[in-house]
């Protein structure tokens, strides 16, 4: 396809932006138009994916015949078979007449479906069928009736995610999926946005005969910034609120915050499953600041009784009292890489007064008490010839504790 034939297509359909995403697009839903597959299309709301069915129909050999849009997801469930399908007289409560459905109407032509994700999985089996055989009854008939539609789908979900969930057929999805078309999201064109913007804010100003607006360097730097959930549709939403509500017509970046307010939050890097994760991480963290607790509270009451403890047990019952036992929760707990990390976050004595701040004084534990335990390591060491794993066990500590005091008190 040469490029002007595209951009005379753009023009045609009043489709603004020259990304190659959307050029691309533009371009498969033309090549994909002479055939009779099916098409899915796929794209975030507001992306404007309504187009690309009406370019495939009217490049088709069923540009004369009926193109008709249904929108899935605004028809009650109760009723979208007797829409699709249509129904004979008396077969529900309200059927006064015999009515024809739409595939029968748009028999030789072109029907889209929008928001197809949206279809109870009764309505699933019977458009199955219609793509599978090209045939179909009315609600409440026995009769087999054909016809020969063009269907086009388009949905906004992630279809694979729907059918794991069991909520959309696989199978459905693979015949409808024929020739598939992703429709970029605004914030993948950035540079169609001060374009989008321009066209907007004239057509609200020849409409409602006021003068246009403009944007300053900078707010114009936060539209193409801004991820845009709602894309063109609220893009061109923002500019008519703008148009209408400010006086000035030259609108400022302060100006522009007060119409993007999460203008800063929302243009970070978004996470999947936001919630669960930052729940998972902060209750990981309350539980390693409540073993940092414990663990200082340990060490407080090792200060207060050592002295008196010391005089009557033997100091290797000491290392295997309650801190060590303490000690051993938090190195099980806590990944050895990132021991030191929390200690600077949660300890007060090693983080400068950053991170969480603890509202009593901890002790550490009094040189001579280091004194002792070099003494103690070194002794088992010589006795065990060496082998940490043995003085580890002697001393009543993990091989873990022991190394690290190792390097701590830099022991030969």
């Amino acid at each position: 396809m040469e490029k002007y034939d595209i951009t005379r297509i753009k023009q045609r359909f009043g489709i603004i932006g020259n990304s190659p995403e959307l050029v691309r697009s533009i371009d498969i839903a033309v090549q994909v138009a002479p055939t009779d597959l099916s098409v899915l299309i796929s794209g975030e709301s507001g992306v404007g994916k309504e187009v690309l069915p009406q370019i495939i129909h009217q490049f088709s050999s069923r540009k004369h015949g009926v193109y008709i849009a249904v929108n899935c997801g605004a028809i009650p469930e109760g009723t979208i078979d007797s829409e699709l399908f249509g129904h004979e007289k008396g077969s529900f409560t309200g059927a006064y007449e015999s009515r024809k459905g739409y595939f029968e109407v748009a028999n030789n032509g072109t029907i889209f479906l929008d928001e197809v994700a949206e279809l109870p999985l009764s309505t699933q089996v019977r458009l199955l069928r219609v793509l599978e055989t090209g045939e179909f009854i009315r609600v409440g008939s026995s009769k087999v009736i054909k016809t020969d539609v063009r269907v086009i789908a388009a949905t906004n979900v992630d279809i694979q995610s729907a059918i794991q969930k069991g909520k959309f057929r696989e199978d459905l999805f693979y015949r409808l999926s024929s020739v598939p078309i992703e429709v970029p999201p605004l914030r993948h064109r950035k540079q169609d946005i001060p374009i989008l913007f321009r066209k907007f804010a004239v057509d609200f100003a020849e409409r409602n005969r006021m003068p246009s607006i403009a944007l300053t360097e900078e707010a114009m730097d936060m539209l193409i910034n801004y991820r845009w959930p709602g894309n063109i549709r609220q893009l061109k939403n923002i500019v008519e609120q703008i148009s209408i509500i400010e006086e000035e017509r030259l609108i400022t970046a302060d100006v522009m915050h007060t119409y993007l307010p999460d203008y800063n939050e929302i243009k970070l890097p978004a996470l999947y499953d936001t919630v669960d994760q930052k729940t998972f991480a902060t209750e990981r963290e309350i539980l390693y600041k409540i073993l940092f607790d414990m663990r200082n509270d340990v060490n407080e009451l090792k200060k207060l009784v050592h002295n008196n403890l010391l005089k009557e047990y033997p100091e290797k019952e000491i290392h295997r009292g309650s801190h060590h036992a303490i000690q051993k929760i938090f190195e099980d707990i806590v990944p050895i890489e990132q021991e030191e990390k929390l200690k600077r976050k949660f300890d007060p004595a090693k983080n400068d007064g950053e991170g969480i701040q603890d509202t009593h004084e901890i002790f550490e534990e009094s040189l001579s008490l280091a004194d002792k335990e070099i003494e103690l390591i070194k002794k088992a060491l010589e006795k065990h010839n060496g082998k940490r794993k043995h003085a580890a066990g002697e001393l009543g500590i993990s091989e873990r504790t022991l190394y690290r005091k190792i390097k701590e008190y830099n022991i030969e």
